[in-house]
């Protein structure tokens, strides 16, 4: 056992150990990627197809092998084909923008309040509206579909672009860098086959974009009368401003100590700080 240990300690050199690391790590935000969506149901098909291959050669079925076998000659394009929305967000997450924003905590306070008084307004008179909060991932895209503004974050004007009589009420308005870049924004819809068949076309776009990015959507519900907070392809029903303030603020870390600092440093001071005081 001792001859065991030692040759495999002088085999075994730390660039392999760093090799294997890298793997497990990417393996594991894959898993996390791909939890709970149809990614997943799709990667145990494959896997049962996979054992099928494997089980057909041991026992010699060579009919089934051979279409397997011919299945398998083009995996490559099947899972490109199969998972290509789920591979552009797992791209989208490896490009993330490091710095996010320049806007300080206390602009984004400032930001926060606005929102949260234009929402709590909204829903009090049944307007739907969904108001999009872009965080590390970019959000171009969807900003290019709507109309451009680039104006600051007040909730009179946000109330007055989603009132019915509005020409750009019909669509999502988005803030980045601290400043409302556009309205009448078209979002993706959720493609979850288990969504509640309740939830109207406002609900599966402030899902399906919280599915693809990391942003974060406060939807009002025009038949509820209700502000809901989405992320993460999740919604939390029902939030008062106060509520709603409070999960905002969490969500884009507003440390009272570093107000000048932007959101992503605010975040590696505060990781940086946690680590010390558990040493």
């Amino acid at each position: 056992m001792g001859d065991l240990l030692t040759n495999l300690r002088s085999s075994v050199r730390w660039i392999d150990g760093l090799d294997i690391a890298i793997v497990a790590f990417i393996l594991y935000r894959v898993l996390l990627l791909i939890k709970g969506t149809r990614a997943m149901q799709m990667l145990t098909g494959l896997g049962i197809l996979g054992i099928g291959f494997f089980l057909s050669s041991t026992l010699e079925l060579f009919t089934t092998h051979w279409l397997l076998s011919y299945f398998f000659d083009y995996l490559i394009l099947i899972v490109i084909v199969l998972f290509q929305d789920d591979l552009r967000r797992a791209l989208t997450h490896v490009g993330k923008n490091p710095f996010f924003a320049a806007a300080s905590a206390e602009e984004e306070r400032e930001m926060v309040d606005e929102i949260a008084r234009a929402a709590t307004r909204l829903a009090k008179e049944r307007i739907g509206a969904l108001i999009v909060l872009e965080r590390e991932t970019g959000l171009k895209n969807f900003i290019d579909t709507g109309s451009q503004l680039d104006a600051r974050v007040k909730s009179e004007l946000m109330y007055s672009i989603f009132v019915p009589t509005s020409p750009i009420h019909d669509g999502a308005v988005i803030i980045t860098n601290g400043r409302l870049a556009a309205a009448g924004c078209f979002l993706p819809l959720s493609k979850d086959p288990n969504i509640d068949k309740r939830y109207g076309t406002r609900h599966r776009a402030a899902l399906g974009l919280t599915e693809d990015t990391d942003a974060v959507v406060i939807l009002v519900s025009e038949e509820a009368g209700e502000a809901h907070l989405v992320k993460n392809g999740r919604i939390t029903m029902n939030l008062s401003e106060h509520e709603l303030r409070q999960s905002l603020g969490s969500l884009l870390d507003l440390s009272r100590g570093h107000v000048n600092l932007p959101r992503r440093m605010r975040s590696w001071m505060r990781a940086f700080s946690e680590k010390k005081s558990e040493e």
